[in-house]
C-alpha cells in the first residue's frame, strides 16, 4: 500500500511506495492514460480531416463538374491535345459558366478539367503553341495549368 507523505513548507506530497508491484501497477495506469489521449487526439485529427476532404470534395473538386452542352474544340498545333468547351445552365437563379476539357490525343489518358469559369456563356479557345492554350483569355500551361473562378481572389 503506497503512503502519501506532506512535506513542510507547503511543497508537493510525495510518495512512498510500500512495494514493487505497486510501482509497475502505478506505470502501467500512466501508459494506459498516455495511450488514450493519444487515441483520442488521433481520432480527432481523422475527424477533422475527413470534414476538411468532404468540404473540398463538395465544393471544389473540379472533377465533380457538370458535364454541359458541348460548344466548341480546338486542337494544340502539334495535335497533342485538344480543349472543348462546355457551357453549363446551373438552372433559373444562376448564370452560365464554362467548362474546359483537356483531351490527351497522343497519349491514354483519361480528359482532366482544366478551365471552369462563372458568369460565361460563350468559349473563345486559342493556342499560342503546343503546351499553352488561352481560354476567355486565361492562358494556361497544359496540361499542369487549372483555371478555377471558386479559387481566384
Amino acid at each position: 500500500m503506497m503512503e502519501v507523505v506532506a512535506a513542510e513548507n507547503h511543497q508537493k506530497p510525495s510518495v512512498i511506495w510500500s512495494s514493487t508491484d505497486e510501482v509497475a501497477e502505478y506505470k502501467q495506469i500512466l501508459r494506459v492514460k498516455r495511450n488514450i489521449r493519444y487515441a483520442i487526439v488521433g481520432i480527432l485529427l481523422f475527424i477533422i480531416s475527413a470534414f476538411s476532404y468532404g468540404i473540398y470534395w463538395l465544393a471544389y473538386d473540379m472533377d465533380r463538374l457538370p458535364e454541359g452542352e458541348y460548344l466548341t474544340e480546338a486542337t494544340s498545333p502539334a495535335g497533342t491535345y485538344t480543349v472543348k468547351a462546355y457551357r453549363t445552365n446551373g438552372g433559373a437563379t444562376t448564370a452560365f459558366a464554362i467548362r474546359g476539357e483537356l483531351v490527351f490525343n497522343k497519349q491514354k489518358r483519361d480528359p482532366q478539367n482544366i478551365y471552369w469559369n462563372y458568369r460565361e456563356d460563350q468559349a473563345e479557345i486559342n493556342w499560342l503553341d503546343d503546351d499553352r492554350v488561352v481560354i476567355n483569355g486565361h492562358e494556361l500551361h497544359v496540361p499542369h495549368d487549372r483555371f478555377d473562378f471558386r479559387r481566384q481572389n
